[in-house]
């Protein structure tokens, strides 16, 4: 059931001109989602009964961004006047006239704080009945912050910002995270305050706090447990930070849930992966997106996954896969490349140097080194020679060939699609099948080897190999005699 007297504002209006990118700072990737997706995530597990965010730069990509990620989000339109202070009273005045409760205002830039953490400092707020909360954090390095200023007694006082802070101000550890809950009605009589008469001209929301305070009212201050919780993201560098903390609690979780992880410091996961217990991961290995890794695979080394499941039992080697299934008992890599619609059975095989698309490999068949197979199926037991390729393309339309159970394959064949090769049947090495091959039939279409004595010392006369062909000549006719 959700929580009808909670309300989060999610702040997603800014440039962020800071990461010098055309993708708007919110909704670059972290851990399989985009930064402003964990915030949401965040919101969603409070269970509020209002979500809003406020956009503005990149208006409809953002807001289409925000809207796949939390179904059901309203989305509010930042107008000309700037500053947090303005965001919020737009975003108060899109929740229903008679909403009385809390609101929880986030930043879309703080990804790893959660939901757990945002729970304790809502019951406090509550606890207390403050008419505003400011969640703080102590920094070894304040310098840029704004600083919590607190009485002789402990007590919440002021927020002074950095420029303005005096010597001794400076010298303070405990900052302003920029994270706020305020009881409804209080929020509204102060926002109404607001104004836009400052070096910025902007609306600050941080001036509630002022005027809260300057009315009377309680304002309490809640540090965090741990400094990065509220750490933002500005620029590239901040994001690499946050990305490198985030996935070592995401590494950390795992192995604590019965993953092996070799060597956490070259293993990225994604937040959206599922790995079963008793699966080993080593080292220089990336799993992204829908990855499903069941119990006792073997994954890497130097392997990245996508949207990939893995099963039971299977090893993965040094491979790049997107979009692929490898059944139970199987083994993929090295060096292999598996594209989009691969699906290989329980104990099949895809060996070195071996690229694979749309095609489906049946139980125990392999297809061991060196080839190409693209828009195939192949059954149940069969095996692939080395070099062999699937030419599925005609210059205009892709075709399908398709490999029949228990069929041998010479080495260096081509399959001109669309062709049939029957159950049980072999193709001879070098073969160039252009036409179906029933079920037990050898397939065969290399000429006669014919050999032409004397061709190099006649074509190619004076060179190393006529020099060399002579000489075991000569041998070979000193043996003869």
């Amino acid at each position: 059931m959700s929580d009808r007297n909670l309300a989060i504002i999610v702040l997603a209006a800014g440039q962020g001109t800071r990461m010098k990118s055309a993708t708007p700072k919110l909704l670059h990737p972290l851990a399989g989602a985009p930064v402003v997706g964990h915030v949401l995530a965040t919101a969603r597990a409070l269970d509020a009964a209002h979500v809003l965010t406020v956009v503005r730069h990149e208006r409809d990509l953002v807001a289409a961004t925000v809207e796949a990620q939390l179904p059901g989000v309203v989305i509010v339109d930042q107008d000309e006047i700037p500053g947090t202070g303005r965001a919020v009273e737009q975003a108060l005045a899109a929740l229903p006239a008679d909403f009385d409760g809390e609101v929880l205002v986030l930043n879309g830039d703080v990804p790893l704080l959660d939901a757990d953490s945002l729970a304790a400092f809502l019951a406090q707020h509550r606890a207390t009945r403050s008419a505003a909360s400011v969640l703080s954090a102590i920094y070894d390095d304040p310098h840029g912050y704004g600083r919590i200023v607190r009485s002789e007694s402990g007590a919440f006082d002021r927020i002074v910002e950095q420029k303005d802070a005096d010597e001794t101000e400076r010298g303070i550890a405990e900052i302003n995270a920029g994270i706020y809950a305020f009881g409804a009605a209080a929020l509204r009589d102060q926002l109404a305050n607001l104004t836009t008469d400052n070096a910025q001209g902007e609306k600050y929301l941080t001036d509630v706090i002022e005027l809260l305070r300057s009315a009377g009212s309680e304002v309490e201050a809640v540090p965090v447990s741990e400094p990065w919780l509220v750490a933002g993201i500005n620029d590239r560098a901040q994001l690499s930070e946050t990305a490198a903390r985030l996935n070592a609690l995401i590494v950390r979780g795992w192995q604590l849930n019965g993953v092996t992880v070799e060597d956490p410091a070259t293993t990225w996961i994604d937040l959206t992966v599922r790995i079963e217990p008793d699966v080993t991961i080593r080292p220089g290995t990336q799993l992204k997106g829908a990855t499903v890794i069941e119990t006792g695979a073997v994954v890497g080394p130097d392997t990245t996954l996508v949207d990939t499941e893995v099963g039971a039992r299977a090893e993965v080697k040094r491979t790049d896969a997107t979009l692929s299934v490898i059944g139970e008992g199987a083994s993929v890599g090295p060096f292999s490349f598996l594209r989009p619609g691969t699906v290989l059975g329980a104990d099949g095989k895809i060996g070195a140097f071996v690229e694979t698309k749309n095609a489906t490999i049946g139980r125990a068949s392999k297809v061991p080194h060196l080839s190409y197979v693209g828009d195939t199926e192949i059954g149940e037991g069969s095996n692939v020679g080395a070099g062999s390729i699937t030419a599925n393309y005609d210059g205009v339309n892709k075709h399908r060939t398709v490999i029949g159970s228990h069929v041998r394959t010479g080495s260096h064949g081509v399959f001109v699609a669309p062709v049939t090769i029957g159950d049980g049947a072999y193709t001879g090495a070098g073969t160039v099948v252009r036409k179906d091959v029933p079920a037990g039939a050898l397939a065969v279409n290399v000429a006669p080897q014919r050999n032409i004595d004397g061709w190099v010392q006649q074509h190619r006369a004076g060179t190393a190999a006529a020099q060399a062909a002579g000489a075991a000549l000569e041998a070979a006719g000193s043996d003869a005699e």
